[in-house]
């Protein structure tokens, strides 16, 4: 039985999307309150980041968001949320994201989606977390993503171990399935942060 108890989410701000990314992001907020799993966030009401939260919360969980000062004084901090942590920073913002989560989801997104799934990456490869980072691949949006990773280990700017370092799945259902097989030595954090 894994021990996650909260996922970070990273995903897109913008509703001007398909019909099919706002889908998998409501689903994704449905199957984490139903498991009983909090959700970590960037904190605004709007795009996929608004529709994951409103679903977690519609469905009984909790939901703690973080969100910088100038973006929460635009009116775009979610003011239903459970705990919303107003920070100074993009950088604090991510940090305490970081900071709070077992494992990470990453759903399509923009530029701020790819800097978070970078920097999550990267800190597994350096070996500061070895937590869950798990890649929703709805309709092949990460595709693109995957065959840049692909480029990355062929031109030799990383090992071929690099693709292991997150795991593509299909369906929010596979997220929460490969979330509830996640192993204890992933979460070296969780006793601390209660």
């Amino acid at each position: 039985m894994s021990s996650v108890k909260r996922v970070c989410v990273y995903c897109g701000s913008s509703g001007r999307v398909a019909e099919s990314y706002r889908a998998a992001a409501t689903r994704v907020g449905t199957l984490l309150a139903q498991a009983g799993i909090e959700l970590v966030y960037g904190g605004g009401r709007i795009g996929l980041m608004g529709l994951v939260a409103d679903a977690v919360l519609a469905a009984g969980g909790r939901v703690t968001g973080i969100i910088p000062g100038f973006l929460h004084g635009r009116e775009l901090g979610h003011a239903g949320v459970s705990e919303l942590i107003v920070v100074d920073s993009m950088h604090e913002r991510k940090q305490r994201m970081f900071e709070l989560a077992d494992a990470f989801v990453i759903l399509p997104g923009g530029l701020g989606t790819l800097d978070e799934t970078f920097e999550c990456i990267t800190w597994r490869q350096l070996g500061l977390h070895d937590r869950p980072v798990l890649v929703v691949d709805v309709d092949g949006y990460w595709q693109p993503l995957m065959r840049l990773m692909d480029q990355v280990v062929e031109s030799g700017f990383a090992g071929q171990t690099a693709r292991d370092l997150f795991k593509v799945v299909l369906t929010p259902e596979e997220m929460l399935e490969a979330l509830a097989t996640a192993p204890e030595a992933a979460l070296p954090h969780t006793a601390e942060r209660v």
